[in-house]
């Protein structure tokens, strides 16, 4: 199985949240543990972390036949980019919409987001957890 993870703006900057915690968590960090998480299931995932709207749309153009599902932490993405939705409508790809609680949270949360079709299940907590949570489902 083959998912593609896109991660948006200022994700690479999740240290500076994780500050406030123990916990010290980075992207890389969160990275490794879906890779573990997924390690030796035959699963391959694509990762890709933007600010640029017209990279989000062409990973997810280039790679709609490789991929079988997708795993998206949209951030602010959620309430403005209407061209992902319109991709995202297009290609029909089942996806999983990651939306971080406290001290986590980008300002974009499930009920504002306009991130909603049949093929996106949103998923809202801790980073570690709820991008696994969402990888668990894509999986099944």
């Amino acid at each position: 199985m083959n998912i593609l993870i896109l991660q948006g703006p200022n994700l690479n900057l999740l240290g500076i949240k994780s500050s406030e915690t123990k916990e010290r968590l980075t992207l890389d960090k969160l990275n490794k543990a879906l890779r573990k998480h997924v390690h030796q299931k035959g699963v391959d995932l694509k990762f890709l972390q933007t600010h640029k709207q017209f990279q989000e749309i062409n990973f997810l153009q280039r790679n709609r036949t490789w991929a079988d599902g997708l795993i998206l932490i949209p951030t602010s993405w959620a309430r403005y980019d209407w061209s992902l939705v319109e991709t995202m409508n297009l290609i029909k790809l089942p996806t999983a919409a990651i939306y971080f609680e406290t001290p986590y949270l980008f300002e974009s949360t499930q009920s504002d987001s306009i991130l909603k079709s049949e093929f996106i299940k949103p998923f809202t907590g801790q980073p570690i957890e709820s991008c696994i949570a969402a990888l668990d489902h894509l999986l099944t």
